[in-house]
């Protein structure tokens, strides 16, 4: 072959690799290059669904696409995620859902996605602390006093949740857990019925999201013990945290995050957590999370990967001791 052709050939060869290695790829450069949807593994009005509707919003002005937010709901959030978990990865898929994305890991031993190897995580967008709040007949005043009346009178008391493998169900498995007692789980059909039986005195106690419960702390129908997250909450400053109260491992914060597929290529998710950590650092944002009981939150995506890897594990250890299973 004569070095000409020879220099063709292997010129139309290394075009055809590069072809083929960056099949289904975005370039940074010209990403996005048509709408992006942004799917919801919830039904609308809900929390994930809020925190989609703001963000969604935002990325719109920064990124010049349209940005549609889709409610994908089921299966406890498992449809809305395989969606997402099986689309094309160019960055024009993305997911936004929160920590019952942990939960179904082991929840579901057949989830028909690997939840590590087919997520590719981009940042945590909002978290929202939740309180441990009793109905105020209830002769406590502290975190303390509930633990020691729980311990002198075993089965006596009952804790409400939204509904079996909820996040207030796990939650109050967790207390459990961490401190020995035993008081009984009466599951909803949500939390708003279930913080209703609580105000009504018909269940001592629940470990409820912030939002939906602070109009009733607020109000005196409900007493708020503890707040389950690190640090106190802004919205409840008086309120102490779980672990200053003598339970020094305990931690719940319902946290949102966005996702894209697997494969996305890394440069498509540095774009994406560039643009969500200025614009979850504007005052409007901020002032649109604190009206819905939420907390601005950031990390970069190996952050974030190692905190859904530590959750997995964390709520898998939590679902087999405490032998939960899905409705």
């Amino acid at each position: 072959m004569k070095a000409t052709n020879f220099l063709r050939v292997t010129a139309a060869a290394a075009a055809a690799f590069a072809a083929v290695g960056s099949y289904g790829q975005t370039p940074s450069s010209s990403y996005p290059s048509r709408p992006i949807r942004l799917i919801v593994p919830y039904a609308p009005a809900g929390g994930t669904d809020i925190v989609a509707r703001l963000v969604g919003r935002k990325l719109h002005e920064a990124l010049g696409q349209p940005v549609v937010v889709e409610n994908r709901g089921g299966g406890s959030g498992t449809i809305g995620t395989d969606l997402v978990a099986k689309a094309a990865p160019d960055g024009h898929t993305l997911l936004v859902t929160n920590v019952g994305l942990a939960f179904n890991a082991t929840l579901f031993p057949r989830l028909p996605f690997d939840t590590v190897r087919d997520l590719a995580p981009v940042s945590l967008v909002a978290n929202q602390p939740n309180v441990l709040v009793v109905h105020p007949s209830l002769p406590v005043k502290t975190t303390k006093d509930l633990l020691a009346l729980a311990k002198a009178r075993p089965a006596a008391l009952s804790y409400a949740s939204g509904g079996r493998d909820s996040g207030s169900h796990l939650a109050g498995e967790l207390l459990k857990l961490k401190t020995n007692i035993d008081i009984a789980h009466i599951p909803y059909k949500g939390l708003g019925p279930a913080l209703t039986d609580v105000i009504g005195g018909h269940v001592q106690l629940a470990v409820a999201t912030l939002a939906p419960a602070l109009p009733a702390i607020q109000s005196g129908r409900l007493r708020a013990l503890a707040v389950t997250s690190r640090t106190r909450s802004p919205v409840l400053p008086d309120v102490p945290t779980l672990a200053s109260t003598g339970i020094p491992d305990y931690e719940f914060t319902t946290w949102h995050g966005l996702f894209a597929p697997g494969a996305t290529p890394t440069a498509v998710i540095a774009r994406l957590n560039a643009e969500l950590k200025t614009l979850l650092s504007s005052r409007d944002m901020k002032e649109r999370y604190a009206a819905q009981g939420l907390e601005v939150a950031h990390n970069s995506p190996e952050q974030f990967t190692s905190q859904l890897r530590h959750e997995i594990g964390k709520w898998g250890e939590v679902v087999r001791v405490a032998k939960v299973q899905v409705n």
